[in-house]
């Protein structure tokens, strides 16, 4: 890779770490529900007017949509709201990967490596550790829902790859037009129109900027210049940059939240992305192009194996 698209490459990883602490802010100013609402209808509108629909089924972007959207980051903005801190759910959040190689496995069919294999329990292992940490100081609700959201991430890669979209972007900014109004009504049920009412008339510049930063950094910007780099490069020598994603948002809570990270903690951190490191290693033949790119996010594109998709919060 150029020194310029390798520097690319981190800054999306960092805008996808720093994300999560954004995140944070946001549930400041937002119900859970209702932020995740207008994260994705402010990345899709007005882009969906300028950007070609992707050249799938659209029953495959309406199904990404509803699991990734509406599921993945339904459960990730509750769990953060109930009390899971940033950093550690821009970690939990990369056990994506082993999902997504075990459903490929029960689903797809594929075989995977040995080498691969131990990298799916060396993560897993870090996944206990980092409860085990957090057992006495978060609630273990709100760590399973992170988890779960891990969990419909590996979903949405897997369906991701049955429809193997050519455009990222596109592919994501189609897939954003899905969530809104699932999550509005689920945000009247469960929050309340009221709730959502106070938000909305004590809305600031920092709510705003939040808004956009998930809406239009996160998602917009950092999948498409991922995708711009997974056209021009192999996915194993673009895929490896999202290791970056939790240390950068480890790293920016424990600066910006204050949030400490334990010893223990570390350790679970090294467990997890090493694992995944593991789960990311090219086995058999190289391909030029992978069939698929990454779908966010907000976190970091998923580096299980030959199922290529999406990252960040």
């Amino acid at each position: 890779m150029r020194p310029a698209h390798h520097a690319l490459a981190v800054l999306v990883a960092a805008v996808w770490g720093l994300n999560f602490v954004v995140i944070e802010v946001g549930l400041d100013h937002f119900p859970p529900l209702l932020f995740s609402a207008l994260r994705f209808l402010v990345a899709a509108l007005p882009a969906v007017f300028f950007v070609r629909r992707p050249k799938v089924a659209f029953g495959w972007v309406v199904a990404v949509g509803l699991v990734l959207g509406v599921a993945k980051f339904g459960l990730l903005f509750v769990g953060m709201r109930q009390g899971m801190p940033a950093g550690l759910s821009s970690l939990v959040l990369q056990v994506q990967a082993v999902f997504t190689a075990v459903l490929a496995i029960a689903l797809l069919r594929e075989r995977p490596a040995p080498l691969r294999l131990a990298g799916m329990g060396v993560a897993l292992g870090g996944v206990g550790v980092a409860a085990w940490d957090r057992g006495g100081s978060s609630p273990l609700g709100a760590f399973l829902l992170v988890i779960a959201a891990a969990a419909c991430w590996g979903v949405s890669n897997v369906l991701t790859r049955k429809a193997a979209p050519p455009d990222a972007l596109s592919w994501m900014v189609w897939v954003s037009l899905v969530p809104p109004l699932p999550l509005l009504a689920l945000s009247l049920l469960f929050e309340g129109p009221a709730a959502g009412a106070e938000a909305l008339r004590g809305l600031d510049l920092t709510g705003i900027a939040a808004l956009g930063y998930v809406a239009w950094l996160a998602t917009v910007f950092g999948f498409g210049v991922w995708g711009f780099l997974l056209r021009r490069y192999d996915a194993s020598a673009v895929a490896p940059f999202s290791l970056l994603v939790p240390f950068f948002g480890m790293a920016s809570a424990a600066l910006l939240l204050g949030e400490r990270v334990t010893p223990l903690g570390w350790v679970a951190g090294a467990l997890l992305v090493g694992g995944v490191a593991l789960t990311s290693l090219p086995t058999g033949r190289r391909r030029r192009r992978p069939p698929v790119e990454p779908v966010p996010a907000d976190a970091p594109a998923d580096t299980a194996g030959p199922v290529r998709a999406g990252t960040s919060a």
